[in-house]
């Protein structure tokens, strides 16, 4: 009989501390891994100006992409009801490869760049809060915005110049290219995922998020002594995936 009543008193407790886990007021800090999946595209490369004089001519079958990108994942989430919480997101900024498509897809990477996007989420998790998998719907906003653009390709230059001339331009003539801006943007975050509770403490989790994102690089290539200045609309749109472990304070 005191066997039964201790069994019946570790089930009491385990449902007790398994609905402190994820309830109103509870505080969970996460760690893990994430992949960022850009979808992207681009427009063609647009010649803006060469010398200081408009040009806005658009270079027809060139274009450009960006690779994947994994990296280490800090977030929190507050509990303000069993239900809804609240959840920041950050990490260490990716690096990027910016690679060539169409006609200057022979050149391979043209370059690299940081990206950095903190985002906010308001989550909706649905059972109850003893629930040991729950599944949730998540939106929110990020801000997204670019450090360190490096053009890598030194052979970058030579096509845009070719490409304006309609010719061949020899490579003494070229100077290397650089970035001298990558648009920063606002976007919303489309975001679902499950968490499932081990105990009082610690908890896994796997997100997935969806942010409709594009941005702007802007070029500047020295061609015999006049600056030709291009720029690159893309088209990110990236897939988000986050796998992480949790502990609840």
């Amino acid at each position: 009989m005191k066997l039964k009543q201790l069994f019946a008193a570790a089930a009491v407790f385990a449902c007790a501390t398994g609905a402190h886990a994820q309830s109103a007021g509870s505080v969970i800090l996460e760690s893990g891994w994430i992949h960022l999946a850009p979808q992207s595209s681009s427009d063609p490369l647009l010649i803006n100006s060469i010398g200081g004089f408009p040009v806005n001519e658009s270079l027809q079958g060139t274009g450009a992409n960006v690779s994947g990108a994994d990296t280490l994942g800090i977030s929190a989430t507050y509990f303000v009801t069993d239900h809804i919480a609240p959840e920041f997101v950050f990490g260490i900024p990716p690096k990027f490869d910016l690679d060539g498509t169409g006609s200057l897809s022979g050149l391979g990477q043209l370059g690299t760049v940081r990206q950095w996007s903190p985002t906010l989420l308001l989550k909706y998790y649905f059972g109850p809060a003893q629930q040991k998998l729950r599944p949730y719907l998540g939106l929110g906003v990020t801000r997204v915005w670019y450090t360190g653009g490096t053009v890598t390709n030194p052979n970058l230059g030579v096509s845009l110049a070719s490409a304006v001339a309609g010719g061949p331009v020899p490579a003494a003539f070229v100077g290397p290219t650089t970035v001298s801006s990558v648009r920063s943007s606002w976007a919303p975050v489309y975001n679902g995922g499950l968490t499932f509770q081990f105990d009082k403490h610690w908890s896994a989790g796997l997100s997935v998020s969806y942010i409709p994102l594009k941005t702007t690089a802007v070029f500047n290539t020295p061609v015999a002594g006049a600056n030709v200045q291009s720029t690159a609309h893309i088209k990110l749109n990236p897939i988000v995936t986050y796998l992480k472990v949790g502990y609840n304070f």
